[in-house]
Formats: structure tokens, sequence, C-alpha cells
């Protein structure tokens, strides 16, 4: 059994973390840090774990020491607060996008000067289907961002199967609401949000930097490794992130080959299934079915007067785009099974 804290546990993200963490067997939560609710029950933000604990925020300041510490910040205040929290813990994981990107000069473009950049490149990639072995015992991880998630398990298989053109993919993702966090904004007030089809990030999204970042790992080289151009789009769904990321073929590719490709990737995995059925309404991946799971469904279509590919993956983007995803790299990070704490289907109907 190890210690663990949570740091900045009153948003979404903080409160699906809090979920899992309780129920997994290993683990002890000890404090849960919220300057805006310090003294205040837990159940206060997230009345869903009513009856699971008697928890209560405590005060940033109020952290101790702990064998695992999970960052739950909003973005930039883990990297300021870097010389305060790296102390606190032998191991820490961190959900914001602070240390996802390991050169300063990407970090730069997409998000300003970093505070701390010679942090950078001293966490580990958080996606255990891409960077398992680096999790194995690693002291550091910065989990994904959740477009960033699906759009590079959809397209790893292609991309590490060397078929991918360079300079022509193209991914587009919907997003539920519960992206933008617990914060209220003239974006998320309900009257303008229902209904939309909105993109909000056609070009420039920050997700692309890591998305590329990965990709040209898997490819073996930045030469081969696609550009990809990422668009988000929010709809009206709460929870969800569904990529559908076009990829053009640099040699013809039956749906036989696709099929073989995805298998060999992706059979050994936990935590990814793939959905490609030849008929009805969930004949390929679909976010609904995966709210509150720590799986990722993809899936794909061939295009019969063309050498695009479309490749459609979907996740719960609080769970398997940021919590679940922090709880499945602690496990490999421990040693543990990998699928510790997450086993769990999701819900049809909802």
């Amino acid at each position: 059994m190890i210690r663990v804290s949570i740091a900045g546990g009153s948003g979404y993200t903080g409160g699906e973390l809090l979920r899992l963490l309780l129920g997994h067997p290993h683990v002890q939560v000890e404090r849960v840090t919220s300057r805006s609710f310090a003294g205040r029950p837990v159940t206060r933000t997230h009345p869903h774990l009513r009856g699971v604990t008697a928890l209560r925020y405590s005060l940033p300041e109020e952290l101790e020491a702990c064998d695992l510490l999970f960052l739950a910040l909003p973005h930039g205040e883990a990297s300021r607060r870097w010389a305060e929290l790296e102390g606190l813990a032998p191991r820490v994981v961190d959900l914001s996008a602070d240390f996802r990107l390991s050169d300063p000069v990407a970090y730069a473009r997409h998000y300003g000067e970093h505070p701390r950049p010679e942090v950078l490149g001293t966490f580990e990639y958080g996606i255990a289907e891409v960077n398992r072995e680096a999790l194995r015992g690693a002291r550091r991880v910065a989990a994904a961002g959740c477009n960033a998630t699906a759009s590079i398990l959809a397209l790893a298989p292609l991309v590490e199967a060397g078929v991918v053109a360079p300079d022509r993919t193209v991914v587009d993702v919907k997003v539920g609401s519960s992206e933008g966090g617990a914060e209220v904004n003239d974006g998320s007030h309900h009257p303008v949000r229902s209904g939309v089809v909105r993109p909000y990030k056609a070009t420039g999204h920050r997700h692309t930097a890591e998305v590329e970042m990965v990709l040209a790992r898997l490819a073996g080289d930045a030469a081969s490794a696609p550009r990809v151009h990422l668009s988000v789009t929010a709809v009206e769904m709460v929870r969800g992130a569904a990529a559908a990321a076009h990829v053009f073929l640099t040699r013809p590719l039956s749906d036989k080959d696709l099929w073989g490709i995805f298998r060999e990737r992706y059979d050994a995995e936990p935590f990814v299934r793939i959905v490609n059925e030849r008929s009805g309404p969930y004949r390929l991946p679909e976010p609904k079915l995966l709210a509150g799971t720590n799986f990722c469904d993809v899936g794909w279509e061939r295009d019969p007067l063309s050498d695009r590919v479309v490749v459609m993956a979907a996740i719960d983007n609080l769970v398997k785009g940021s919590a679940g995803q922090a709880v499945q790299a602690m496990n490999v990070m421990m040693g543990w099974e990998e699928s510790t704490g997450l086993s769990f289907a999701g819900l049809h109907p909802v």
C-alpha cells in the first residue's frame, strides 16, 4: 500500500482521479488540496462520492510527504510551484500540460516561455500503449492531453507500419464540454453551449505538438513522421473525445491488411479495443459507450476510391484522456498489474 496525495483536486479531472484512487487496492489517499474549498468535504465538489470518502480538502501548504503525488493543477501552476512540489514525493504524475513536451522551443511556440525549462525532458510521456517501457520504474510522468491521446492511439499502428504519407494527415476531434474544465466561462454557459457544433480550434491546437512528438518517436525518425493537421470541435456531449484521422497511404492496403496491422498492434493491449463491424449503430467507435471507462475504441474505414483511410478513436476525455491514463501509468511505474483499479465497463444506455 502506498500513500498518495492529489494537489488540486476540486476540478473534473481531480474528481475522476479521486474516484479511481479510492477504489484502488494498493493506494491510500492521504490529502486532496484546494485553496477555494479548504476545510470542506471533497463531496462538496464531487457529490457522486458521498458515502465513499470522508476526506476534506486541505490547503496547498498542508501537503505532506507521500509516496506518489498527483498534480491536477491549472495550467502553469505545477511548473511555477515545482521547487516546492518536487520534494514532497519520490514519484510525481502531472495531469496538466506543463511537462508533456520535452523541447523548450516547442513548448514556447505553443504555450509561451516555460518557467522551468530545465525540467522539461525529465518527465516520461504518460500513454502506456506507446511508452510502456519508459514508464516502468519512472519517477516523473506527464499524462497526455485528451485530444492527443485519441489522435495518437488512432495513428500509432499505421505510423509504426511505415505506411503514412508524411505531409497529409488530418485529424478532426469532436469533444464534450467537460474538456473545458469546471470553471464557467462565456463559451460554457449552457444557453450558449447547448446544441453547438463549434470549431473552437480549427488550426494551431496545442495538443498538435505532443502528437507530432510521439509520432516522430514511433516512426523512428523525424523525417518519416507525419505532419499532423489537427482541428478540434466542441459538440453537445459532456464526456468524450472522438478523433477521425484522415490518413493517406504510401502503398495500397486492403481491409485485410489493415486488420492485420491493428490486430498485431493492439491485441495484447488491455485498454484498446478494435471496433470495426459491418453493420449496426455502434459498428465504429462511439464515445458515449465509454463514459467513465479507461478504454479507447479504435476502428477505421478504407476509402475504395482513393488512398485514404479514416481511422477513428473514441475515449472518455476525463478517464483514458486524463485520470485513468494517470492511474494506468502509476500501475506500470509501480510494477503492478496494469489494469488494477481500472477494469470496469461502461454503461448502456445512458
